[in-house]
C-alpha cells in the first residue's frame, strides 16, 4: 500500500543544536535517515524542521538535503522539506530568498505551540503568512488545541496561503471532557479556510503512554476526518517524537492501520487522497 509520510523529523545533536531535546532521554540521540529507513518504511516522506537553533535554520536545510541523498539507497524518498522560517520577523523575505535556493523546500513552519494568548493573530504574523503564500510555499501550523480559534482568525487574514494543521491541532487526548470543545473549534477552522489541510499525526505524543494509543486516538481521528473530509486529510508519522515511550504500542504500520480504521467507509478515491494524493497536492503541487 502506498502511503506518504508527511511529518518525518531528522536530527543529529552532534551536528546542530536542538535546545528542546535536553532531558528527553532517547530523543536526545541522533535520529538520522538510517534509523528512519527502518522505522518508517513509507512510499515517500516529507521532512519537517526539527527546531534547531534559529540561527541554524538554513544549516538544517543543508543537512536534511544531505540526509535525503543518503537515504535514497536505503529506500527513503524525501520528496519535500518543510523548513523553519521566522514568519513574524522583519527578516522573513531575505530568509525566504535563501530557502528558494533549495528546491526540496516547498513549505515552512514557525512553531506557535509555546506562544502566549494573542500571539498567533499578531499583525506581523498575518503579514508574514501572506508573504509565504506569495512565494508559493505552504505553512505548517503547529499549535495547542486552545489556540485553534486564533488560527481561524489568522488564516482568514491570509486566504492566499495554503496552510496545514499539524497533529489535528493537538487535541486533548488526556482530557476527554474537553474533546467536544476541540471538535467545535476544528469545525470553525475547517469552514474558515477551505484550502486548509489536516495532518493526521502526532497523537502518540499527546496520549497517555500507559494506555493503548488506539483507544485514545481513534475518536479524534474519526472526528477530524469527518470535519475536514478525506480529501483534505493526510498521514504523518511524527517520527520519532510520537514513538517516544510507546514501545510496541506505536509504529508506522500500526499508525497507518489506525488511520485506515478512522477512514472506514471511505471510497477508494478518498483513501487514495488520504494516503498519497493530498500530500502530493499540498507539498508538490500535483493533483490529488
Amino acid at each position: 500500500m502506498e502511503v506518504v509520510d508527511t511529518h518525518l523529523h531528522l536530527w543529529d545533536p552532534s551536528v546542530l543544536d536542538y535546545p528542546w531535546l535536553a532531558g528527553l532521554g532517547a530523543l536526545e540521540e541522533p535520529h538520522r535517515v538510517e534509523r528512519a529507513a527502518a522505522a518508517v518504511p513509507a512510499t515517500a516522506s516529507v521532512v519537517v524542521q526539527a527546531e534547531s537553533r534559529p540561527d541554524q535554520a538554513l544549516a538544517e536545510v543543508v543537512w536534511v538535503e544531505e540526509q535525503a541523498a543518503a537515504g535514497r539507497p536505503l529506500g527513503v524518498d524525501v520528496v519535500a522539506v518543510v523548513a523553519a522560517a521566522p514568519v513574524d520577523s522583519p527578516g522573513l523575505a531575505d530568509h525566504l530568498d535563501r530557502l528558494a535556493e533549495h528546491p526540496l523546500v516547498t513549505g515552512v513552519r514557525r512553531l506557535l505551540q509555546a506562544e502566549p494568548a494573542g500571539a498567533v493573530v499578531g499583525e506581523a504574523m498575518a503579514d508574514g503568512l501572506r508573504l509565504v503564500g506569495e512565494r508559493g510555499l505552504t505553512f505548517d501550523v503547529c499549535v495547542r488545541s486552545d489556540q485553534l480559534d486564533e488560527v481561524t482568525e489568522l488564516v482568514r487574514r491570509a486566504p492566499g496561503t495554503r496552510c496545514v494543521l499539524d497533529h489535528l491541532g493537538k487535541p486533548p487526548l488526556r482530557e476527554p471532557g474537553s474533546r467536544e470543545s476541540w471538535a467545535r473549534a476544528l469545525e470553525t477552522l475547517a469552514a474558515a479556510s477551505p484550502d486548509l489541510v489536516l495532518k493526521l499525526s502526532g497523537l502518540g505524543a499527546e496520549a497517555d503512554p500507559d494506555g493503548p494509543l488506539a483507544e485514545q486516538a481513534l475518536w479524534f481521528l474519526r472526528r477530524g476526518v469527518e470535519v475536514f473530509g478525506a480529501g483534505r486529510c493526510m498521514i504523518g508519522s511524527d517520527w520519532p517524537v510520537s514513538a517516544q515511550g510507546r514501545g510496541a504500542g506505536y509504529d508506522w504500520t500500526s499508525w497507518v492501520a489506525l488511520v485506515r480504521e478512522a477512514c472506514a467507509g471511505a471510497s477508494t478515491e478518498e483513501w487514495a487522497a488520504v494516503s498519497t494524493g493530498t500530500a502530493r497536492r499540498t507539498y508538490l503541487g500535483g493533483a490529488a
